[in-house]
């Protein structure tokens, strides 16, 4: 645990992980001076309550004062090339981010998960096995509870299960997990990274400080490409995919087998489970080769697995109706992962394409046409909405019928007319949320809302 006590500290950003960070801090005994640029009531009241622990907060600004500090913590949304960071860092203060900070002051082992896709997932797979064995272990980082919050608590753990996503591991200098997992990579928030390269090098910090003795389960494409930046782990590698035959771990006709020495042969069925599609095989692979590499009993480990339902708003069956699935995968915000979760839906008999797609949204700066052949075998049509809905039918308007709508309500009515027994009416938006709704859940509410109200309809009608 780094010392913190009397150190000047500035905390930059005041979302939940900067106050978590901001919390931890005067808990330690440093002098703490939280900034954010913003100035709302919500930021006003969070400043009362920080105020009343001690630390100082400054809103509506981005300049930092002239007074010294040896300690800068930033919130994920705080970029390293924020003219405020440059300048810190010109100054030679020391900048981490809120997952370093919350790792170095942790008193117990760290199982890290990385990547574009699945981490959320993946770390609910784990936890699960973990706790079938009695294993004591809490899910932080990213969109699950700050890292720093869960301190104080970690001296009662065995394992904290951190999901990092690439915000957060590009202010990790000493992030070092015994057991750290990198799902898949793909093009993804290029609004804020210069290039995929970048990206990328921001999510191979998971494996910087990892030793030999360490482990490094990677989807072997995932691999394929750190290995070309010259990013490749260092720990005990173990690969899987749902496409490359020559992992050591790998889908085979819908069982998950294993190449491993020493732990070969059939590992699960997928048809045994909740979750379904190559997307969730691939999680599966991952969370069994961490049970692998934690000594836990495979027995135990399948039979948590086979219990975990989808989490909402992620591949989450809402209603059926008159035949027709609805299914909210509002967690989609990326092209990767709305690729995932059409592939996770079975075609209808002989091949045909049976899905109703609603998309669109923020634009990331993702390119949408690498989706389009996909698109074209299993998608019925799609309904566009959002700031991304011209730059998306201009993707995909080749290959499959490209309707714009103006809301999500007026999406999901439009495709329930059109939708016939043996369809799936899909929301996977491949963008972010964030032009018409705050974050993906309350796009995800949306979507089950107006599908309810689509259903409520009906029984109105079919009253006497």
């Amino acid at each position: 645990m780094p010392e913190l006590n009397n150190k000047q500290v500035l905390v930059l950003g005041l979302g939940q992980r900067g106050q978590a960070a901001c919390r931890l801090l005067v808990q330690a005994g440093a002098r703490v001076l939280a900034l954010d640029a913003a100035d709302t009531p919500a930021l006003r009241q969070r400043a009362v309550e920080l105020i009343g622990l001690g630390a100082r907060v400054e809103l509506g600004c981005s300049q930092a004062p002239a007074d010294h500090f040896d300690l800068a913590v930033l919130s994920p949304g705080v970029a390293p090339a924020n003219p405020l960071v440059q300048e810190l860092q010109r100054g030679g203060v020391p900048v981490m981010g809120e997952l370093e900070l919350g790792f170095q002051c942790a008193r117990c082992l760290t199982l890290a998960i990385a990547g574009t896709n699945g981490k959320a997932t993946t770390a609910r797979m784990i936890a699960a096995m973990l706790a079938r064995e009695h294993r004591r272990a809490l899910i932080c980082g990213h969109q699950a509870r700050p890292v720093c919050e869960a301190v104080q608590e970690s001296k009662d753990l065995d394992y904290l299960v951190l999901v990092a996503n690439a915000f957060q591991l590009e202010t990790a200098d000493n992030f070092h997990p015994s057991v750290a997992v990198l799902t898949n990579l793909a093009a993804d928030h290029l609004d804020r990274f210069a290039s995929f390269d970048a990206y990328c090098q921001a999510v191979a910090r998971i494996f910087a400080r990892q030793q030999p003795f360490d482990w490094a389960i990677v989807q072997s494409e995932a691999l394929a490409t750190l290995s070309k930046l010259g990013l490749a782990p260092r720990g005990k590698v173990v690969t899987f995919s749902a496409d490359d035959p020559e992992a050591d771990l790998i889908l085979e006709r819908g069982l998950l087998l294993s190449r491993v020495p020493g732990w070969e042969g059939p590992l699960l069925d997928m048809d045994t489970c909740a979750l379904r599609g190559p997307h969730h095989a691939e999680n599966f692979m991952a969370a069994l080769a961490v049970g692998r590499a934690l000594r836990l009993p495979l027995d135990s480990g399948l039979a948590a697995l086979r219990e975990l339902a989808p989490a909402p708003h992620c591949g989450e069956v809402v209603a059926e109706r008159r035949g027709v699935q609805f299914i909210n995968d509002s967690k989609a915000t990326n092209p990767h992962a709305m690729q995932g979760a059409v592939r996770g839906i079975p075609p209808a008999p002989g091949g045909l394409p049976n899905v109703w797609l609603i998309a669109g949204g923020r634009d990331k700066g993702l390119d949408f046409h690498g989706v389009a052949p996909l698109i074209s075998r299993r998608a019925k049509g799609a309904f566009l909405l959002g700031e991304a809905r011209e730059q998306i039918r201009a993707a995909w308007g080749l290959f499959t019928p490209c309707m714009l709508v103006n809301s999500l309500p007026e999406a999901v009515a439009e495709a329930a007319k059109r939708a016939v027994p043996g369809d799936v009416v899909l929301l996977a938006p491949a963008c972010s949320s964030r032009d018409q709704f705050r974050d993906y859940p309350h796009r995800g509410d949306g979507f089950r809302a107006a599908v309810k109200g689509i259903c409520e309809g009906d029984n109105a009608n079919a009253a006497p």
